[in-house]
């Protein structure tokens, strides 16, 4: 299993990117590149990720490209556009991006996100995206999200059979599935059936965790890895089944020395059920 996180030092060329990485030993990597980066910058940081052993896990696209508010729609269209188009050239596992909101903001609740109508906005637009953009060498993932799909390990797999593309895969975010007290203390199980389910899919994984308070009515926090319930013996179990190139990204921490509490939670976890850390 490959680890990444974000980085905190100067890593502006393939020289300083490798050595950053190496320091704080992460065999995966979020894209070190923006899309309004050269070819030749490009070029140069995909390289030197194939020479150091670095997985590139993802490119991110963060946006609504089904929003009812037509300006927000395009911005996050063109947004998919190019972050996938960055993912191939640059040689990522996958573009990400959650499939959004049809109200604001973009990434929050709505009535009509889970509905019929959007599911098949969301088929029509992915399907759409794999076709302008002919990706080779890359797929686009959703995030799974508590309020907009995919939400579940069923809604994934129906949105994989309904977008029927060679590049559309999946990204997998255990914490995000959580969304009632009866799912938050069923974590391993549900990590387990997703796996089950669509685990040769899997391109990148973020790892986070979550917390349930006694504050009326329902109150889950997003927390430190280590600090919440979700089954994280489960979880590196299960993607440890998926192969030694299936990057497991630490993600929405406030430091470095967050960060670095994270990664050794994780690495330590992996030791006690057996799962290398490369």
């Amino acid at each position: 299993m490959r680890l990444g996180a974000p980085l905190f030092e100067d890593a502006s060329t393939p020289e300083r990117w490798v050595a950053a990485l190496r320091k704080k030993g992460y065999s995966a990597a979020y894209c070190p590149v923006g899309t309004d980066a050269s070819e030749a910058a490009i070029a140069e940081f995909a390289q030197a990720a194939k020479e150091a052993d670095i997985v590139i896990a993802e490119v991110g696209a963060w946006s609504s490209p089904l929003s009812r508010d037509e300006a927000t729609a395009a911005d996050g269209r063109r947004r998919c556009v190019e972050g996938l188009r960055l993912a191939d050239r640059i040689g990522a596992n996958c573009c990400v991006n959650v499939s959004g909101s049809r109200g604001q903001p973009w990434y929050g609740p709505d009535p009509e996100n889970l509905t019929q109508a959007t599911f098949d906005l969301i088929v029509r637009f992915v399907q759409g995206l794999i076709d302008e953009v002919k990706p080779t060498r890359t797929c686009f993932t959703l995030e799974t999200m508590e309020w907009m799909y995919p939400d579940s390990p069923e809604s994934y797999a129906q949105l994989v059979r309904a977008i029927d593309r060679e590049h559309f895969a999946v990204h997998f975010d255990p914490t995000n599935l959580v969304c009632s007290p009866q799912l938050y203390y069923r974590t391993g199980e549900i990590i387990t059936e997703f796996v089950a389910k669509l685990g040769p899919k899997i391109k990148s994984c973020h790892a986070k965790d979550i917390s349930l308070s006694d504050k009326a009515t329902v109150h889950l926090d997003e927390v430190l890895p280590g600090t919440g319930n979700l089954d994280y013996r489960t979880f590196l179990r299960e993607l440890d089944t998926l192969g030694p190139d299936v990057p497991l990204m630490i993600e929405h921490l406030g430091s470095e020395e967050q960060y670095d509490q994270a990664a050794a939670f994780i690495r330590q976890t992996a030791a006690e059920v057996g799962v290398e850390t490369v």
